[in-house]
């Protein structure tokens, strides 16, 4: 399993796959090939704050930054991330800081959809990783 975040399980053809990420058990990525580039826009929250950024290596970025919860990923670059901020900016409070308004939060639930975000992602790899293969 790619993402190691739940337990495999059989699908309809009784292949054993992630049902997070829905990569095969037993398959393994080509490590003569580069990962594929995977941009996510983070949103996180640190008390009344939430904090709008990009990363491509997400998961060292926010150990990193000091926050409270992440509420959500959303798939995108500098270009989204500039476009979130022009959304918010009537809330920002400084750098990538805006206020956590009901509208800004509303927007990371919606974004979410009830998953983990640290699940998307792995969701978000696993398909680029197929699509570096097929």
């Amino acid at each position: 399993m790619l993402c190691g975040l739940a337990r495999p399980e059989a699908d309809a053809g009784g292949i054993l796959t992630c049902p997070v990420c829905g990569w095969r058990l037993g398959d393994s990525p080509d490590p003569d090939l580069p990962r594929p580039r995977v941009d996510v826009v983070y949103y996180v929250r640190w008390g009344e704050r939430i904090k709008i950024g990009t990363s491509r290596e997400p998961r060292q970025r926010l150990a990193a930054i000091w926050h409270q919860e992440l509420l959500a990923f959303e798939p995108g670059g500098r270009a989204v991330e500039r476009a979130r901020h022009v959304q918010f900016a009537h809330l920002r409070e400084g750098g990538e800081w805006f206020r956590a308004a009901p509208e800004l939060r509303a927007h990371a639930v919606a974004l979410a959809d009830g998953i983990p975000p640290w699940h998307r992602y792995a969701r978000w790899v696993a398909d680029a990783l197929r699509g570096a293969v097929s």
